[in-house]
């Protein structure tokens, strides 16, 4: 079992910017990839980015450069620095681990949220 926590949501203005982290704990010596996901209300959930324990990484269209992934193996966190942040990032990231490059893995913390308003 792999636990996760996320922290680091809350709410900015457009054009702020955030840091999310995801603490990871318990079995994680099998884990490869870590994942960012997002879901807004009403929305199908969506992967942001991934990173790989080897450091290659992929990011969602949308993020157009402005979010960049990121893990620490020491602290067994991952990040997600968000820049340019806009309305529409608006949802609860959730962030996975497991699976690989392309695809999530079978664990997930319970999210936190982004709120972008003025």
């Amino acid at each position: 079992q792999v636990q996760l926590v996320e922290s680091g949501g809350g709410l900015v203005q457009p054009g702020g910017s955030l840091r999310l982290s995801c603490a990871a704990s318990g079995s994680i010596g099998s884990i490869n990839a870590m994942h960012w996901y997002r879901q807004a209300p009403g929305k199908v959930r969506e992967l942001v980015a991934t990173i790989t324990t080897g450091g290659s990484v992929n990011y969602a269209g949308f993020v157009m450069g402005r979010f960049t992934i990121s893990r620490d193996n020491a602290k067994d966190t991952v990040y997600l620095q968000m820049n340019s942040l806009k309305p529409e990032d608006t949802a609860v990231y959730l962030c996975n681990a497991g699976g690989g490059l392309y695809y999530p893995g079978p664990y997930w913390g319970q999210g936190t949220q982004v709120t972008v308003a003025s």
